[in-house]
């Protein structure tokens, strides 16, 4: 049976909140997790797991978990169990996929079909990039598509796009968050925006709560806001967070997007053998200091790491103003930050477990702002999350419009 949005929300804010120690404290930062004295035996469970049975917790953490003896697995995955929003596979022609990605069309091909519209609505993309779904929901609707983007470049690169493939796409320069963007926004535009970051996309929801426009919305990267804390956008949602004491960092926010389920093989390796030297490096200052405390070292573009461990800590090293020995067994200390990898990556089971829960409530929160607006307001997922882990979409209309149906393309 489905739980009513404003359920879903009361229930996730109380767990949430309930077992925020848990979830909250990053495990890399401290030699031994601070839940530990309080949830006896899950330090140790979580640290005999085989590489098997914890790869299998990071991609589906709240399914059959040994967690459940001390955490509320069930429950959680009850709340974050979502339906496929109605729109089915498409099967877009191929020649629509000309000069966009492989994954990226993709995403396209499962979002667009989702994208209903109102007899005598406008369509505008926001967020538009070189306006790849743009032209995508101007063939499949058959009607023109305003999109806006704020870098001038991108914008003629996709009018040229769009003009050399004959698509009625007009791209616009334009910065989303200026004030004058409003007039794009009215009770007859349906605005679609897949991955939208942030601030950007709260920006949308606002002025759609505002203009009464249609919106199909698959929010990514909550975190990418210029306020330190969160405030809920809904009257509900700071209802319940004020009462049970929820305050959201936006480093809690970044929590909801930590995957790469979908980044390439040897990216990730990158990120592994960047995060055990990181490791490796941080037993080695708690040495060098004398202070068993974590010390922040700056993040290196994709690209830039050091060819060796030896080199990394001398680039760390040298950022922290610390001064390393003259003689360093790198080989023990690039061990050690592989065996505390390891275990980190044990650990971090905890918080996957709140990720999706922490995305939910956040999606449930940008709903419950809709819903009080006078929205008819509908939340799931438009592909799998092998495909994309960010797959929720958010697709509100006033009621008074009743939005019709495609059928695919010949």
């Amino acid at each position: 049976m489905s739980i009513p949005h404003a359920d879903r929300l009361t229930r996730l804010t109380v767990l949430l909140a309930e077992w925020q120690a848990v979830w909250r404290p990053l495990p890399f930062q401290s030699r031994r997790p601070p839940w530990a004295g309080h949830l006896p035996g899950l330090e140790q469970a979580l640290l005999a797991l085989s590489d098997e049975a914890c790869e299998r917790l990071q991609a589906a953490p709240c399914g059959t978990s040994p967690l459940a003896a001390w955490l509320p697995v069930a429950e959680l995955g009850e709340l974050v169990d979502l339906p496929d929003l109605a729109g089915g596979d498409a099967g877009l022609p191929a020649s629509w996929s000309q000069h966009v990605g492989g994954r990226k069309w993709q995403q396209i091909e499962a979002f667009v079909p989702r994208v209903a519209l109102a007899p005598g609505q406008s369509l505008v993309e926001w967020c538009a990039g070189k306006g790849h779904l743009a032209r995508t929901l101007a063939r499949w609707h058959g009607t023109e598509v305003t999109a806006l983007e704020w870098q001038p470049a991108l914008c003629d690169e996709g009018q040229a796009l769009a003009d050399r493939q004959g698509v009625a796409v007009h791209l616009e320069a334009r910065d989303v968050l200026a004030p004058d963007v409003a007039r794009w926004l009215t009770p007859d535009t349906h605005v679609a925006a897949l991955h939208a970051c942030g601030d950007l996309h709260v920006r949308l929801l606002e002025l759609a709560a505002a203009s009464g426009c249609g919106v199909t919305l698959a929010p990514c990267c909550y975190q990418r806001t210029a306020a330190e804390h969160y405030r809920p956008l809904s009257r509900l949602g700071r209802d319940l967070a004020g009462r049970q004491g929820l305050e959201l960092s936006r480093d809690d926010l970044a929590l909801a997007v930590r995957e790469t389920v979908t980044a390439p093989r040897h990216v990730r390796r990158s990120r592994e053998r960047a995060g055990a030297w990181r490791l490796g490096f941080d037993l080695l200052q708690r040495e060098l200091r004398g202070r068993d405390d974590y010390l922040p070292v700056p993040s290196l573009a994709y690209g830039r790491l050091p060819e060796t461990f030896a080199g990394f800590c001398r680039w760390a090293a040298e950022r922290k103003g610390l001064t390393l020995p003259a003689s360093v067994d790198w080989g023990a200390y690039e061990r050690a930050g592989r065996r505390r990898q390891a275990e980190v990556r044990r650990l971090e089971l905890v918080r996957h477990l709140f990720r999706r829960p922490l995305e939910v409530w956040l999606a449930l929160d940008r709903l419950q702002l809709l819903e009080e607006a006078g929205f008819t307001v509908a939340l799931g997922t438009f592909c799998e999350r092998e495909l994309t882990p960010r797959n929720l979409l958010l697709r509100a209309s006033l009621p008074a419009r009743a939005c019709g149906t495609r059928t695919p393309p010949s």
